[in-house]
């Protein structure tokens, strides 16, 4: 009979509550070859930088119903995102450090901003000087492109940077997340042997 077909039973449920110092082991032993890896295999570091965009909707379009607001910061956002990752702005984030344009676009560089507030430019690297240097040539070359851009968007829009030097640099992941990855697969490796890897019969 194919184990692996065959749904577990209760007596095989209970089994697995009952194993709680199992799981406690597993779990400690999964959570420590988690820190392990991050230690030998460290992921590369992650620098911030803000740049505050400031639409003024209550200046701009003071009698806007709430619904034409929405669309008005949509669009608004997605036309400077656009120059945020336009040739011109990677052109001078690439001569600033170094990193080719295709490299900047798809494994160094990761934009999150909401529709109006801070905007945020991460850059990924294994050194972290490069990481906040990357970060730092990003928001500025934005924000450079973004005020002369402006009167093609909104005479009432502000684009500020509010942190481009001294930036905070972690790593791109924490290590609790190696942690707890380590933790839940050995978990899950554990439940598996226990439901399906067949027990010696008693004598």
């Amino acid at each position: 009979m194919n184990l692996l077909l065959t749904p577990p039973t209760i007596s095989d449920l209970l089994r697995l509550l009952r194993a709680w110092r199992l799981w406690l082991l597993g779990a400690t032993l999964g959570g420590l070859l988690g820190l392990a890896v991050y230690s030998i295999f460290p992921p590369h570091y992650r620098a911030q930088a803000t740049v505050l965009v400031n639409f003024n909707v209550e200046q701009s379009w003071p009698n806007l119903p709430d619904r034409e607001v929405f669309y008005y910061l949509d669009r608004q956002s997605r036309q400077l995102e656009e120059i945020a990752w336009s040739d011109a702005v990677l052109a001078q984030v690439a001569e600033s450090s170094g990193t080719a344009e295709t490299l900047l676009r798809r494994e160094v560089l990761t934009l999150s901003q909401p529709a109006d507030g801070g905007w945020h430019f991460y850059a990924d690297s294994a050194e972290a000087s490069l990481a906040a240097q990357t970060a730092s040539a990003w928001a500025e070359s934005f924000t450079t492109q973004a005020q002369s851009a402006t009167p093609q968007f909104d005479a009432w829009l502000e684009v500020t940077p509010t942190q481009i030097k001294n930036l905070p640099v972690t790593r791109s992941v924490p290590i609790g997340s190696y942690a707890l990855a380590g933790a839940g697969f050995s978990l899950a490796l554990l439940a598996l042997w226990a439901l399906f890897v067949p027990r010696p019969a008693q004598p």
